[in-house]
């Protein structure tokens, strides 16, 4: 299973997201200095769920660095995060 793949179904378990985007950027990084190079390092994620209610922005982070906390700590290099609760404007 890819790391996206990986990715995508703790988050689906974990958050019941009404959305979720997950956009590979690797490419964009190859032959930087720390890029690893394996063509799943970078990644973007776009997260709308209800559990995100009442939480802070870094309260949000936390919880998604949490769920891919074995995934942050080998293969994924660096994943931006935007995170939403429902009816919450997506910037």
């Amino acid at each position: 299973m890819s790391i996206e793949q990986t990715m995508r179904e703790k988050l689906m378990v974990a958050l019941e997201p009404t959305r979720l985007d997950i956009i590979n950027e690797s490419e964009l990084h190859a032959g930087h200095r720390n890029s690893p190079g394996t063509g799943e390092s970078h990644f973007r994620l776009l997260i709308v769920s209800p559990a995100f209610e009442g939480k802070s922005r870094v309260e949000r982070h936390r919880i998604v660095n949490e769920i891919l906390a074995e995934e942050l700590a080998g293969r994924i290099h660096a994943m931006a995060l935007k995170t939403h609760a429902p009816g919450e404007a997506i910037t």
